[in-house]
C-alpha cells in the first residue's frame, strides 16, 4: 500500500511539476476540450499537447475518450486526496517547527530586554 501511493504521489506531482500540465487541468476545470483546442490555446503542437496530457492521463488526472478524429479531454475522476494529505502532514510539521522557533525568540527578546534592565 505504502508503495502505491509513493507511485501514485510520484507520478502526480510529476505531472504538477510542468507549468502547461498545471495549465491544462484548470482549462479542463472549465470544460472538456479537445487536444486540438488544447494546443491552440496553448501555442504548442498537437504532438506536444498529446506528450501532456499523456503524462496527466497516467497520472490519472485526465481521462480522454476518441470519438472519430476528435480526442476529448476532461478531468479524471482521481482526486488529489492522497498528494492533500501527503503535504498537509508537512504543513503541519514546519507549522510546528515555526511555532518553536517563535517561542526561542520570544524568550531571547524577553531574556535580552531583563539583562538589559540589569545592566542599568
Amino acid at each position: 500500500m505504502v508503495q502505491y501511493i509513493g507511485t501514485v504521489l510520484d507520478a502526480s506531482f510529476a505531472a504538477l511539476s510542468d507549468a502547461t500540465r498545471r495549465g491544462v487541468l484548470e482549462q479542463l476545470g472549465r470544460a472538456d476540450a479537445s487536444i486540438t483546442d488544447l494546443a491552440e490555446k496553448f501555442h504548442m503542437t498537437l504532438t506536444g499537447m498529446k506528450k501532456h496530457v499523456g503524462v496527466l492521463e497516467r497520472a490519472g488526472l485526465v481521462t480522454t475518450e476518441k470519438v472519430g478524429r476528435v480526442r476529448t479531454c476532461r478531468l479524471g475522476l482521481r482526486g488529489l486526496v492522497e498528494e492533500a494529505a501527503w503535504i498537509e502532514r508537512y504543513r503541519q510539521h514546519w507549522a510546528a517547527r515555526f511555532d518553536e522557533l517563535d517561542k526561542l525568540v520570544e524568550e531571547l527578546k524577553h531574556k535580552e530586554k531583563a539583562d538589559g534592565r540589569k545592566r542599568s
